[in-house]
C-alpha cells in the first residue's frame, strides 16, 4: 500500500510535516555549526548573534509603531504577549526569517538570518498575524486554507509594497494593483510551501480558494503598509479607534 497512515508517522516525521525541521532548536537539538561556515566566518557566532536579536527585538518592542500596534492588538484580544516568553531568538534554516510555533505560542526570530532591526521588526509583524489570528479567529494550522489564510494575510498588510513585488518579478508601472496581489500569493505560496510538505499545486489551489476573503481582511493593522510612506505610524495611531490597547 503506497497511502502513508498519518496515524503511524513517527513524532521526527510529523514535526517535519509542519515545519519543525527548519526551526532545530524547536526539536530540542543542539545547533552545530558547520566548520566550512565558521572558516569563512558565516557561522559560529551563534551567542553574539542571539545577544544581538535579542536586542533589536526589544528596540522594535519599545519602537515600532507596527511591532507596538500588534502587541497592543493582541493584548485587547485577551493574548498579551511577554517578550521572555512568546519571543525566541533561535538559529534556523537559512530558507526562512522567522516562524510562530501554535503549540508554544512562540514568535521565533532567526538570528542567523534577520539580523538587523529592520528585518526583525518585518518577521515580528509578520509572525505576529499569525499570533493574532490564532488567538481570534480559531486558526488550525494543520488545515491548509487556514495556512493559506494568514499567510496571505501577513503578506498583504506587512510585506508587498510595489518595490517588494518589483523585487519578485510581479510588478509593473501598468498594473500596480494586481502587481500587488500578484506579490501577496507570490509570498504566501512560498511561506505555505516552507512549512508543509504538499504539492505546488496543492499550495497554488489552496491560497486562491481563500484569496478574496483573506486579501481583504485588513484587521488588525487596518491598512496595507507601503514602503517609504507614513502608514506605520497611520495605523499606531489609528488602534485605539478600532479598541486596541496601544501605549
Amino acid at each position: 500500500n503506497g497511502n502513508i497512515d498519518k496515524s503511524e508517522l513517527t513524532v521526527d516525521e510529523k514535526q517535519q510535516k509542519w515545519g519543525y525541521d527548519l526551526y532545530p532548536e524547536r526539536r530540542g537539538e543542539k545547533y552545530k555549526p558547520s566548520w566550512t561556515r565558521v572558516f569563512f566566518g558565516m557561522e559560529g557566532r551563534e551567542t553574539s548573534d542571539k545577544i544581538k536579536c535579542e536586542k533589536n527585538v526589544y528596540s522594535c518592542v519599545k519602537n515600532s509603531p507596527l511591532v507596538k500596534l500588534m502587541m497592543g492588538a493582541l493584548k485587547s484580544s485577551g493574548c498579551s504577549i511577554d517578550i521572555r516568553r512568546h519571543i525566541s531568538c533561535e538559529v534556523c534554516d537559512h530558507s526562512v526569517s522567522g516562524g510562530y510555533d501554535p503549540v508554544l505560542n512562540q514568535v521565533v526570530v532567526c538570528q542567523n538570518i534577520a539580523r538587523n532591526e529592520g528585518i526583525v521588526q518585518g518577521v515580528l509583524t509578520h509572525e505576529m498575524i499569525h499570533m493574532f489570528d490564532y488567538c481570534r479567529n480559531d486558526l488550525d494550522f494543520k488545515n491548509i486554507d487556514h495556512l493559506a489564510c494568514t499567510e496571505i494575510r501577513a503578506a498583504n498588510l506587512t510585506h508587498c509594497s510595489f518595490m517588494s513585488a518589483w523585487a519578485q518579478g510581479d510588478a509593473s508601472p501598468f498594473n500596480v494593483r494586481e502587481a500587488h496581489q500578484d506579490c501577496v500569493k507570490t509570498k504566501a505560496l512560498h511561506s505555505v510551501l516552507a512549512v508543509r510538505k504538499v504539492s505546488k499545486q496543492e499550495a497554488i489551489d489552496a491560497v486562491e480558494r481563500v484569496f478574496p476573503k483573506c486579501y481583504a481582511d485588513l484587521e488588525p493593522i487596518g491598512r496595507r503598509i507601503r514602503r517609504n510612506s507614513t502608514d506605520m505610524h497611520k495605523a499606531y495611531m489609528e488602534g485605539p479607534y478600532y479598541g486596541y490597547d496601544v501605549d
